[in-house]
């Protein structure tokens, strides 16, 4: 057990490591994801693990499965489906990998989600620091699913419980991955029936800061969440050129991803307007 403890402090720290050659990204990705999973069944309580792991198969499913599907959707209907349940599966499995892993730590988790009161600050229990990655992938992969399977009531359903989940983390972390979780908070606020659009906004102002400039995802997100939905492409626009020109100043996967989808979003903006 302690062999296989070592490999798995070893394959979590590979995970973390920077690359930003997307085409590279894919085609050594499954090999990882595959190795990575059969590592932590045999420890599934390995936070940092369990993080790499969710969060690889959240990023997997997200870059080069549904937004396949997304850009397959005009040619062939039928062939963006078939990729949209694979993305779905693929979430659900990120986000079970995370879950199993909070739940060895807190065995009555999704009773406090189910208990946690309207108001958002004051939670039923208090994430440690170190679990706030884990927990961000889970909301996050959980939340993705959410979005994919509109025509499924029983898991739409769950979309207040992933809500707070990511609001867990947020409370102990909000500047998680450079702006991730608060631009994730934002996502979910203007999701969710009933939402505050300014509150969404702040959440996404706030990503943007924590970002410093080097995260073009928070610009993508509010974009997709905030301006396209309001009909703004004038903003839709401009935060877009602001997450293409940050992808090639800071040259990483997460960003190369997001260049790729904000110049798509961009080349097809005459159809959402």
């Amino acid at each position: 057990m302690l062999l296989v403890r070592n490999i798995a402090d070893e394959l979590a720290i590979q995970g973390q490591s920077e690359e930003d050659d997307i085409l590279l990204a894919r085609e050594a990705s499954a090999f990882y994801l595959k190795l990575s999973e059969s590592v932590l069944r045999q420890t599934p309580g390995h936070l940092p693990l369990a993080e790499s792991v969710a969060g690889g198969f959240t990023q997997y499913a997200y870059a080069f499965v549904s937004f396949e599907a997304d850009r397959t959707e005009a040619q062939d209907a039928k062939a963006a489906k078939r990729l949209r349940d694979r993305a779905a599966r693929l979430y659900w499995r990120a986000h079970r990998h995370a879950m199993t892993a909070l739940e060895l730590s807190h065995p009555d988790l999704v009773k406090a989600l189910n208990n946690t009161p309207a108001d958002r600050d004051s939670p039923v229990m208090r994430l440690p620091a170190d679990q706030v990655g884990v927990a961000y992938w889970a909301a996050a992969s959980w939340g993705a699913c959410i979005a994919l399977s509109k025509d499924k009531p029983d898991v739409v359903a769950d979309l207040p419980l992933a809500t707070r989940l990511a609001t867990l983390a947020w409370l102990s972390e909000p500047r998680h991955g450079s702006g991730a979780l608060a631009s994730l908070m934002g996502s979910f606020e203007a999701a969710r029936p009933g939402g505050s659009l300014l509150r969404a906004e702040a959440y996404f102002d706030q990503g943007i800061e924590a970002g410093q400039g080097r995260n073009a995802g928070v610009f993508v997100a509010k974009a997709e969440s905030l301006a396209m939905s309001s009909g703004d492409r004038a903003a839709f626009e401009a935060l877009l050129h602001q997450a293409l020109a940050i992808s090639a100043l800071h040259r990483n996967l997460s960003n190369e991803v997001m260049r790729e989808r904000a110049q798509w979003l961009l080349d097809t903006a005459d159809d959402r307007f």
